[in-house]
């Protein structure tokens, strides 16, 4: 076979001038680098949702993932930076403790694509922000709970009473005062994201005071619930493979949606700065009531059609869950 220097030549020619005018191809093939930075372990339920949704865009080969947990807030910039620096295209994480640092950040890389879990507005031209509207499934699993406390007093431990956790608890009250008027809530928090045994502590104390039926915003809330042979609402995530006799339903948040969309538009070099709230509701498929499994059978049929038909007309945008971020108040006497 006769080599033919000039063929080649025009073979280089021609590829370079299709990605010449196909700049978005590469990037559209190459992995992107996405770098995950949590205050928190991996299984803190929070936290734990970011991680689960990247490593499945890991897993299906659409990024390259690092990630960082534990990193302490005046840690937090630090690792920022050194993910920006490392050639991180995309960065998620949480800014609710550093949001002025953590904005800077992002202010000083402008072509890194930031999405971070905060209370305040997305920036121009690349902070994105994101939060946990989940207080759709949270009035569900309220429903479900007023209906099955038999003492109408029911326990919640938050972590700290800020809008994030604000707004799920007083969802929760409204759902559960639906099917049950006469209900009575204690409310506590701990003051840390990530403390089971002072959670499980604070679950005792009211457990202790009549309520059957807690709400475990934080993780060690089931375990006391557990032990004293009471019943647990679950959050965020679905424990009730590990507590199948005591929790009865959750509230679970999906961040596949938010991060699916990230990953998408940063490829594609058309990451902006928006707000990603609306991607955690149920109609965007970010949230959603956890099956009732171990107690299908448990929770009253008339309930399991009220909290169904509620769930329909939720999607369908008939009903809408009031968003209150104030902090809620025990009733109980």
């Amino acid at each position: 076979m006769t080599f033919n220097p000039y063929n080649r030549r025009q073979a280089i020619l021609l590829a370079a001038s299709l990605v010449a005018l196909t700049p978005g191809l590469t990037m559209a093939q190459a992995k992107l680098k996405v770098a995950g930075i949590y205050t928190v372990p991996f299984e803190q339920q929070w936290a734990g949702r970011l991680h689960q949704a990247l490593k499945a865009a890991e897993a299906r080969g659409e990024i390259e993932y690092k990630a960082s947990e534990n990193v302490s807030n005046a840690d937090y910039e630090r690792v920022m930076r050194e993910y920006a620096t490392g050639g991180s295209q995309l960065i998620v994480g949480e800014a609710f403790a550093v949001e002025a640092a953590a904005r800077k950040v992002a202010k000083d890389f402008p072509k890194v694509s930031f999405l971070m879990g905060s209370s305040g507005k997305p920036a121009a031209p690349n902070f994105s922000v994101f939060d946990n509207y989940i207080q759709e499934p949270a009035y569900l699993s309220g429903m479900v709970a007023g209906s099955m406390t038999k003492s109408n007093k029911i326990g919640m431990v938050g972590g700290f009473p800020i809008p994030e956790v604000n707004r799920l608890m007083n969802a929760f009250m409204a759902g559960a005062r639906e099917t049950n008027p006469k209900v009575e809530f204690s409310v506590s928090f701990i003051n840390s994201w990530f403390d089971p045994p002072k959670a499980k502590e604070a679950a005792f104390a009211m457990i202790d005071k009549g309520a059957d039926v807690m709400y475990a915003e934080r993780f060690g809330v089931s375990d006391a619930a557990k032990e004293k042979g009471t019943l647990a609402i679950g959050n965020v995530i679905n424990t009730q493979a590990q507590y199948p006799d005591t929790v009865v339903a959750s509230a679970l948040w999906h961040f596949e949606p938010s991060a699916d969309r990230a990953i998408k538009l940063a490829k594609e070099g058309k990451f902006t700065a928006e707000d990603y709230g609306q991607y955690s509701m149920m109609k965007h498929k970010g949230s959603s009531l956890a099956p009732l499994g171990t107690f299908e059978k448990k929770v009253p049929t008339d309930i399991v059609a009220k909290v169904k038909a509620k769930e329909a007309d939720i999607v369908a945008g008939k009903f809408v869950v009031k968003v209150d971020d104030g902090q809620p108040k025990s009733t109980a006497k």
